[in-house]
């Protein structure tokens, strides 16, 4: 006998290519934000990797970010580091453990993670796959398939990804 419920489409799904260490995507961080408030579990914020070299702490960071992840903050942690990046530039590692700390995550378990290097791999992947989809700078966002640069100019970015949200929405109803 087949299950009667109906197969639940999976949620549309916006990329966001980040660098914590980035002041343009600090900048980003109020249209992240109202993303986050106006579409909530109807549409999932992937945060992706896209540390540069410019950045000496941004690797590091990707990693915090992960680790937070892992403990159930993400976008808390990522969030209150960028913004601070004045502070991730002065004082590196030691300032991504701290702000662990002031979110109430396990402050230890992150700087192991840091010394481990347990979440590389994931920061690699992204760094990899952002190349080769065009990603050159942060933020880049991607949502179906259409590749939206932040990096250059913030402007009309959020009411672009928002008419494809409502669209691939509106397609599942």
């Amino acid at each position: 006998m087949s299950d009667p419920s109906p197969v639940r489409p999976a949620v549309p799904v916006l990329d966001v290519w980040c660098e914590l260490q980035c002041p343009d995507c600090r900048g980003a961080l109020d249209d992240v934000r109202a993303l986050r408030a106006r579409y909530g579990d109807r549409l999932e914020l992937r945060l992706r990797h896209f540390p540069l070299e410019k950045h000496k702490h941004s690797f590091a960071a990707a990693q915090a970010a992960e680790e937070a992840l892992e403990q159930g903050r993400g976008w808390e942690f990522v969030e209150a580091v960028l913004e601070r990046v004045a502070e991730l530039d002065r004082a590196g590692e030691p300032f991504l453990v701290e702000v662990a700390r002031e979110l109430g995550l396990d402050a230890e378990e992150f700087d192991t993670a840091l010394i481990d290097g347990r979440h590389i791999l994931i920061v690699d992947a992204d760094q990899a796959e952002g190349k080769a989809i065009g990603v050159s700078g942060t933020p880049t966002y991607v949502i179906d398939g259409e590749r939206l640069d932040g990096g250059k100019s913030q402007d009309g970015l959020r009411e672009r990804i928002e008419q494809i949200a409502d669209r691939l929405l509106a397609a599942q109803e």
